[in-house]
């Protein structure tokens, strides 16, 4: 199981986009990373400046929103979506899709479910819960 520290996380963002706008040769995992960064410019500023943005912190309480973690969620999710992990995560995505209109969008509203479940988990010392997961995109559904 891949389960990178915060600096590796970080130099693996870094390395991608450098290896992109180099035009060199991307492994399958730097392919998926680099189709998350482009779907956000507005970060690639920020991973054109590792100095500046590798030791950042990012604090929710300042209203900060972690680019890295972002990024992170969104391979997480491509990665359930390819083995429909935990079952039923793709019929679920696929429903989200059609309400959002949008493949990113409908990303990002699972995101916000899967950031609720891990949430969860570490509050109440647990490991994650496919049913609280299922129970917050469930909700969005309904809506």
């Amino acid at each position: 199981m891949f389960n990178p520290s915060r600096e590796q996380a970080r130099q693996f963002f870094f390395d991608t986009w450098l290896k992109y706008r180099q035009r060199e040769i991307l492994s399958s995992l730097e392919n998926i990373a680099l189709e998350v960064i482009l779907l956000h410019p507005e970060y690639h500023s920020m991973l054109d400046d590792v100095e500046h943005y590798r030791e950042k912190d990012y604090l929710p309480e300042m209203g900060d929103t972690n680019p890295f973690l972002h990024m992170s969620m969104h391979i997480a999710i491509k990665e359930q979506l390819s083995i429909d992990q935990p079952i039923g995560i793709c019929e679920r995505f696929k429903r989200l899709q059609l309400i959002a209109g949008d493949d990113h969008e409908a990303a990002h509203q699972v995101m916000e479910c899967l950031a609720e479940m891990i949430w969860q988990a570490q509050r109440n010392q647990s490991g994650p819960d496919a049913a609280i997961y299922f129970e917050c995109l469930d909700r969005r559904l309904i809506t």
